[in-house]
């Protein structure tokens, strides 16, 4: 049996999965945050809660965990148990929202020779030596949210980088020392499917798993979900939805456009071409609540967007609530609003906003046709991949067919498929792929449905605003 963890943004899911990819149990634990910044004590809280939840966890081979990034934790001391409870000292987590780290984005950008976002791991590290000295001296290790957890329970700290062509999001120990980092606060790499240690007697104790337990390396949430999602053929996409969102597409060969990002697909030899939008889910949450809807499940949200007509009546939303990654890789882009008048109600500002993140995908995926990368179906996973209006409306704004797994939770798959595959289940993460992933429920786009002129005014309105945005507040 395989315990797959998957640190979300808002959720903590994990689940017991055999080798066969059934899953015999699961759980899903809220964990709300504010602002850019989390404690990662409640991601410890979270994992002691879904193990009780899920129990049975005597019969485990093997522990594989994946989560929210680019988020990084300075941590600062050791595990231990005090008051019976798993502890991890460490300052916030910087979460990937976080776009602060502006000047120290442009310095490694200049040393690195390509663009760097705020909001990735060695701007955030320069910024806490920066601005919190003292913070900085005192980290031992600067980890991701999966490898704190790893380390919590293994007291090993490792890095998982993913495949090759993610140098430039990560490090080497040129731009370290370059910057002035201390190289000895960044762990050592580990692929996925690594062993990257064995749980500690206490840890094993405490929740019941056998002793000499092995964690393998699982990885960023986009990238086992590729896997979960059964992407891996050239033109197939895998579209992640949470708090944001990644359209990976799968290549034959690599394709490099500075908007958009390159790095080796989980299965050799393919690539995955990447855009990252940064606030989706998010987006959608924070209309919900605009709206009066946040006590009420999402599907109400999405029938008061279907009462509105396709176009919102003239309403376009550009969901750069927290700045935007993919295409344009602007940290001072903002949400807008246009075409507000007397006929726009709460159903147009609930379906605007919705069409919004889908015309955001579409840019996206334009810009990797521009790149003369074919784009076919659209696999879809993650918590708001479960609405079938939303889906549908992805379809018909991207006039993509797009597909739903049977598992809704491609992360947790991906990493079972990691698991079984390092357990010798099967020959490759390809084949174990191939075997676990089933679809469940197809979207067409609809021919009576179209969004070209609305597509057009999207990208048109942040060309225009774009000064306005860049301009000194």
């Amino acid at each position: 049996m395989i315990l797959a963890v998957d640190i979300g943004t808002s959720t903590f899911k994990a689940a017991l999965v055999s080798r066969e990819g059934v899953c015999r149990s699961q759980t899903a634990i809220p964990t709300p945050l504010d602002g850019v910044e989390a404690d990662g004590g409640v991601w410890l809280a979270a994992f002691e809660t879904a193990m009780s939840q899920l129990g049975g966890l005597g019969d485990l081979e093997a522990l594989v965990i994946s989560g929210n990034g680019p988020t990084l934790v300075p941590v600062t001391g050791e595990t231990d148990f005090a008051g019976g409870r798993l502890s991890l000292p460490a300052g916030k987590a910087l979460l990937w929202l976080d776009r602060r780290a502006e000047a120290e984005s442009a310095r490694v950008s200049g040393l690195t020779g390509a663009y760097v976002d705020p909001g990735f791991c060695v701007p955030k590290a320069l910024w806490i030596k920066n601005h919190d000295p003292v913070l900085y001296e005192a980290t031992r290790h600067f980890l991701f949210a999966p490898e704190y957890l790893a380390f919590a329970l293994t007291g090993e700290a490792r890095t998982v980088f993913p495949s090759q062509g993610f140098e430039r999001w990560y490090w080497t120990g040129e731009i370290l020392e370059g910057l002035g980092l201390d190289r000895a606060k960044f762990p050592p790499f580990a692929a996925p499917g690594d062993c990257i240690g064995t749980v500690r007697a206490p840890a094993a104790s405490r929740f019941g798993f056998p002793r000499g337990l092995k964690i393998f390396a699982g990885g960023p949430d986009f990238f086992v979900s590729i896997l979960g999602s059964g992407v891996r053929a050239a033109g197939q996409v895998c579209g992640r939805s949470g708090s944001s969102e990644g359209i990976n597409l799968c290549t034959g060969e690599r394709i490099m456009d500075p908007r958009l990002m390159s790095y080796g697909h989980p299965i050799k030899p393919l690539w995955n071409l990447s855009g990252i939008i940064s606030t989706s889910g998010r987006a959608l949450a924070w209309a919900r609540e605009l709206l009066g809807l946040g006590a009420l499940p999402y599907e109400t949200f999405y029938e008061l967007a279907a009462e509105s007509p396709p176009g919102a009546r003239g309403l376009i939303f550009l969901p750069y609530l927290a700045g935007e990654r993919a295409p344009i890789w602007d940290p001072h882009a903002r949400g807008v609003f246009q075409g507000l008048s007397l006929a726009t109600g709460r159903a147009e500002l609930a379906r605007a906003v919705s069409e919004g993140v889908c015309l955001a995908i579409r840019d996206v995926i334009t810009v990797m046709e521009e790149c003369k990368a074919p784009v076919g179906e659209i696999r879809v996973t993650g918590g708001p991949a479960g609405s079938p209006f939303l889906n549908q409306l992805k379809a018909d704004i991207t006039r993509r067919p797009v597909l739903l797994p049977a598992w809704p939770n491609a992360e947790l798959l991906g990493l079972a498929i990691i698991g079984a595959t390092a357990l010798g289940t099967y020959a490759s993460f390809a084949e174990a792929s191939g075997a676990l992933v089933s679809i469940d429920r197809v979207f067409m786009p609809r021919k009576e449905t179209r969004y070209d002129d609305q597509f057009g005014m999207y990208r048109e309105l942040y060309r225009t605003l774009k000064p306005r945005f860049s301009a000194p507040r």
